[in-house]
C-alpha cells in the first residue's frame, strides 16, 4: 500500500487539482506585498512601543537618585515661551567604549535596514502594488485566504505526505512561502561576500568609504551606461566576482534588450552609443554565469542530474535576478538577425540553465524561441548546432515533465521547419531530423510517450482522409510536413531500435512496439492515391520503411508496391518524346501533368525503381531463406520484362479493300531498352545470389526451429561479399557520384546567377551614368547658344 496513492488522492487530483494550483498562484503574486507590509508594520509597532515605554520612564520621577525630568513640571506653553536652548543635564557615568559600540553597531544596522527596506519599496524590479501608499494594509479578505490556504498546506503534508511531495516536485514555486528577498538584497549579500573569513565591525572610515560607495551606486543608477561604467562592472565581475556589479550589468542588459520596444524609457539605464550596446551585450553575455558559477556551484553527477542549493538564502536573492534576465535573453534572441551575435547568446544561455531549473514557465518559453530558430533553415548551420546543444543540455539535466515538453515542442519544430523543402533547404531539413531522434533515447520511457501520442495522431489523420473523403481530403497526407513525420519516426526507431547501436537486446527497447504501427501508416498513406503522378511521393515513403527494416531487422513487404509501380502504364506503354529536364525526385513529392507519359519520366522512374527493389532485397541478401523470399517477386519480373521487351503484328485486314495493304509491323511493349536493361540485371543479380544462399546453406546441420542460428547465419560475412551485395554497393557509390555533379552543377548555377545580377546591376550604373553625362552635355550646349 506504501507505493500506492490514496483513494483521496486521487479524487483530489481529479476534482480539485486544477483548481487548487491556479488559486496558489494567484496567492503567490501578492505574497511579496503581503511579507513586506508585514516586516514594516511589524517594525513600526516595535519603534512604537521602545517609544511609549521611554515617555513612560521619563514621566516617572527616579525615586531612588531623587533626579527628576527637567521638562515633567513644564507646560506647554511654557516650553515654547522659554525658548528652544535644552537645559543642561547632569551627565552621567561614562559608558564603556565596548557597550557603546554595540550601541552604535545596533543604531548602523537599524539604519541600513530601514534604508534597504525603503529601496525596496521603491524598486522597479518587485512585485506591483495595489496600493498607492505602503503604509496601507493590505484586505482582510486577502489575508483570510492566504492564511487559509497556508493552513490547508499544512493539513495536506500532515494526511497525505507522499502527494505533498508530489506536488513540492512538481511545481516547488507554488509550495514556497518563505520570505522572498528583491533584488536590492542582492547588494547585502555582495556586502557580506567581501570578507567571507572574519565578519568585523567597520571603523569610521570604513563606514564612511562605503557610503562614498553606495553613494557612487545610486548616482550610477538611473543614467546613462558609459564605456567607462561598463568597463568598471567587467573588472569588479571578473576579479571580485561581484553581485552588485552583477545586478547593475543585468538591469542594463535589460534596457538594451527593450531598447526598440515601447517601454523602453521605464528602465533604470538608457543605451544611446552602439559601441556601449555591443560592449554591454559581450559583458553580460559572458561574465554573468561566471559570478553565478563562483557564488553558486552547480554539481554534477555521473548520470547528468545538476545540483544546486537552492535552500539558500542567496539563490532565494537571486531568484528574480535570474527570472530577470532569462526574460530579457530570449527577448533578445527574438529580435536579433546578426548570426554572430546569436551563436554567443545560445552559448551563454547553455551554463545558466542549471539555475533556472525551478522556473518552468521561463524554461518553456526559452526552449519554444531556441527550437524556432534551430528549426529555421535559413540560419547558419552554427547557429542551428549551437541550438541544439542547448535544447540537448536542457533535455539531459531536466527532469520528466520537463523532458517530456522538450520533445513536444522539438517536434513540433520539425513539422514546422520542414513546410518548404527545397534543394537549399533539404540538407538543412535532414540534420534536424537526425539530430532530434538522438532526444528521443535520453529517456526512452517518455519517448515511448511522445512517440505514440504523435504516431496516432498521423493515424488519424490517415483515417479521416479514407473514411472522410472530399475533394481536398488528400491534401492533409500528401504534402511535406506528414511526409518528413513520418520519416522523422522511422528515424527515431531505427536509432534506437537497433540491435547494432544499442547495448541492450532488441526486444527490451520501450520503443520497439511503435514499429508495427508505424510500418502500417506508412503503407496506408503510400497507397492513398496509386496514380502516376504521386509516384515520388511512394518513392520517399519506400526509402523511410527501407532504412527501417535494415535497422531493426524487420522484414516489410515492400516488394508488391514497387510492382505495381512498375506495371502501370507509364513503364509498360510506349512514352512520348520530350524535351524537358529530368524530375528532381529528392525535392519532388508529385510530378507536374507535363512529365506524364514522357520518355523523360520513365527513364527517371526506371531508375528510381531499381535502385529500390536493389535496396528491398539487399536487406535480406544473407538471409537463409533469402531463395524462397524471391520466387513470387521474380515471377512478376519476368512476366513483365516479357511483356515490355515483345513485338507484336497489327490485326489482320477485315474487308476486301484493307486486303491489298502490306500489314505494318508494328514494335509493342514499352519502348525502352534502358528500364528493360536495368531491370534484367537486377534479376540475374537475385538469380546469382539465390544459388549463392543455397550453396552456403547445404552445409548448416540446424532446422528452422532453432532460431538463434538462423539468425546468425552468415552474419560474418560482409553484403559487399554476396552477389547482389555487391551490385547494392556499386549502385550507391554511382547514385553518390552524380548527387555530387549535380550538387556541383547547382553551386555553378547558383554562381553564375549571381554574377548575371552583379553584371545587370553594373550595366544599371553604367546607363544611369552615361544618361548624366549626356544630360550634363546637352545643358551644357543649351548655355554656350
Amino acid at each position: 500500500m506504501a507505493g500506492r496513492s490514496k483513494k483521496s488522492t486521487k479524487k483530489f487530483e481529479k476534482n480539485h487539482l486544477k483548481d487548487t494550483i491556479e488559486k496558489r498562484k494567484e496567492f503567490a503574486k501578492i505574497k511579496q506585498r503581503q511579507q513586506t507590509k508585514a516586516k514594516k508594520k511589524a517594525r513600526n509597532a516595535s519603534e512604537n512601543v521602545r517609544v511609549s515605554d521611554d515617555d513612560e520612564k521619563s514621566a516617572v520621577p527616579d525615586s531612588g537618585t531623587g533626579k527628576a525630568d527637567p521638562f515633567s513640571r513644564m507646560s506647554v506653553d511654557g516650553f515654547f515661551q522659554g525658548g528652544f536652548e535644552l537645559p543642561e543635564k547632569k551627565k552621567d557615568k561614562p559608558m564603556s567604549k565596548k557597550k557603546e559600540a554595540v550601541r552604535n553597531l545596533g543604531k548602523r544596522k537599524r539604519d541600513a535596514l530601514q534604508t534597504a527596506e525603503e529601496d525596496n519599496s521603491d524598486s522597479t524590479t518587485g512585485v506591483e502594488d495595489g496600493s498607492e501608499f505602503g503604509d496601507e494594509e493590505p484586505s482582510s479578505a486577502a489575508d483570510r485566504d492566504l492564511g487559509t490556504h497556508k493552513g490547508d498546506l499544512d493539513a495536506l503534508a500532515e494526511k497525505d505526505p507522499e502527494f505533498y511531495k508530489y506536488l513540492k516536485e512538481n511545481d516547488a514555486e507554488l509550495l514556497d512561502f518563505e520570505d522572498d528577498l528583491d533584488l536590492d538584497e542582492v547588494d547585502e549579500v555582495s556586502g557580506a561576500e567581501e570578507n567571507p573569513k572574519k565578519r568585523r565591525i567597520k571603523d569610521k572610515k570604513s563606514q564612511k568609504d562605503e557610503e562614498q560607495g553606495a553613494e557612487v551606486g545610486a548616482d550610477e543608477e538611473g543614467s546613462e551606461v558609459t564605456i567607462a561604467l561598463v568597463k568598471k562592472w567587467k573588472t569588479t565581475m571578473s576579479e571580485q566576482h561581484s553581485l552588485r556589479a552583477m545586478r547593475q550589468a543585468v538591469l542594463a542588459f535589460r534596457a538594451a534588450a527593450y531598447i526598440n520596444s515601447e517601454g523602453s524609457k521605464d528602465h533604470k539605464y538608457s543605451i544611446s552609443s552602439p559601441e556601449v550596446y555591443h560592449q554591454l551585450l559581450l559583458l553580460t553575455l559572458e561574465h554573468v554565469p561566471n559570478v553565478l558559477a563562483h557564488h553558486l556551484p552547480a554539481k554534477e553527477s555521473t548520470t547528468g542530474k545538476v545540483r544546486i542549493a537552492t535552500d539558500s538564502k542567496k539563490y532565494r536573492t537571486l531568484t528574480p535576478l535570474l527570472k530577470s534576465h532569462a526574460t530579457s535573453v530570449q527577448y533578445l534572441l527574438e529580435n536579433l538577425s546578426d548570426s554572430p551575435t546569436i551563436k554567443l547568446t545560445l552559448s551563454s544561455l547553455i551554463p545558466l540553465l542549471p539555475y533556472l531549473l525551478s522556473f518552468k514557465k521561463v524554461l518553456k518559453s526559452l526552449i519554444k524561441t531556441t527550437v524556432n530558430i534551430w528549426s529555421d533553415p535559413s540560419n547558419t548551420e552554427a547557429i542551428r548546432i549551437t541550438a541544439f546543444l542547448l535544447i540537448r543540455r536542457l533535455a539531459v539535466i531536466s527532469d520528466t515533465s520537463l523532458r517530456e515538453a522538450v520533445l513536444k515542442i522539438t517536434y513540433q519544430g520539425i513539422v514546422k521547419g520542414s513546410r518548404n523543402t527545397n534543394t537549399h533547404t533539404l540538407a538543412a531539413i535532414n540534420v534536424m531530423k537526425n539530430s532530434a531522434a538522438e532526444l528521443w533515447g535520453l529517456d526512452l520511457e517518455v519517448g515511448y510517450t511522445t512517440g505514440f501520442t504523435y504516431i496516432r495522431q498521423l493515424a488519424i489523420h490517415l483515417r479521416t482522409s479514407i473514411t472522410q473523403p472530399t475533394k481536398d481530403s488528400y491534401k492533409a497526407i500528401y504534402n511535406w510536413q506528414y511526409t518528413h513525420s513520418l520519416d522523422f519516426w522511422s528515424r527515431v526507431l531505427s536509432t534506437h531500435c537497433s540491435p547494432t547501436t544499442s547495448a541492450k537486446p532488441q526486444s527490451s527497447s520501450p520503443l520497439q512496439p511503435l514499429i508495427y504501427p508505424l510500418v502500417q501508416i506508412t503503407l496506408g498513406a503510400l497507397r492513398l492515391i496509386p496514380t502516376p503522378m504521386y509516384f515520388p511521393l511512394r518513392f520517399h515513403l519506400t526509402r523511410s520503411l527501407l532504412r527501417l527494416s535494415r535497422a531493426t531487422n524487420t522484414y516489410i513487404p515492400l516488394a508488391p508496391s514497387l510492382i505495381e509501380v512498375l506495371t502501370s502504364p507509364e513503364l509498360s506503354k510506349a512514352p512520348k518524346a520530350s524535351t524537358l529536364k529530368p524530375l528532381d525526385f529528392t525535392t519532388a513529392l508529385h510530378a507536374p501533368k507535363s512529365y506524364l507519359r514522357t520518355r523523360v519520366y520513365q527513364d527517371s522512374l526506371g531508375a528510381q525503381l531499381t535502385e529500390l527493389l536493389a535496396e528491398f532485397f539487399g536487406c535480406w541478401a544473407k538471409h537463409i531463406a533469402f531463395p524462397e523470399l524471391v520466387i513470387p517477386p521474380t515471377v512478376l519480373l519476368k512476366r513483365w520484362l516479357k511483356a515490355a521487351s515483345t513485338t507484336s503484328l497489327s490485326s489482320r485486314p477485315s474487308s476486301a479493300s484493307a486486303s491489298s495493304k502490306k500489314a505494318k509491323k508494328q514494335q509493342g511493349g514499352n519502348r525502352n531498352a534502358k528500364v528493360n536493361a536495368s531491370v534484367a540485371l537486377l534479376l540475374q543479380k537475385i538469380d546469382l545470389n539465390a544459388r549463392w544462399i543455397e550453396a552456403r546453406r547445404r552445409a548448416v546441420t540446424f532446422g528452422p526451429g532453432n532460431r538463434a542460428a538462423v539468425d546468425a547465419f552468415l552474419n560474418e560475412v560482409p553484403l559487399a561479399d554476396t552477389p547482389l551485395g555487391a551490385f547494392v554497393v556499386g549502385m550507391r557509390k554511382q547514385q553518390e557520384e552524380r548527387e555530387r555533379v549535380l550538387k556541383e552543377g547547382r553551386t555553378d548555377e547558383q554562381g553564375y546567377e549571381d554574377r548575371g545580377r552583379g553584371e545587370e546591376r553594373r550595366g544599371a550604373v553604367v546607363d544611369e551614368n552615361e544618361h548624366d553625362d549626356e544630360e550634363i552635355n546637352e545643358d551644357e550646349e543649351g548655355g554656350s547658344e
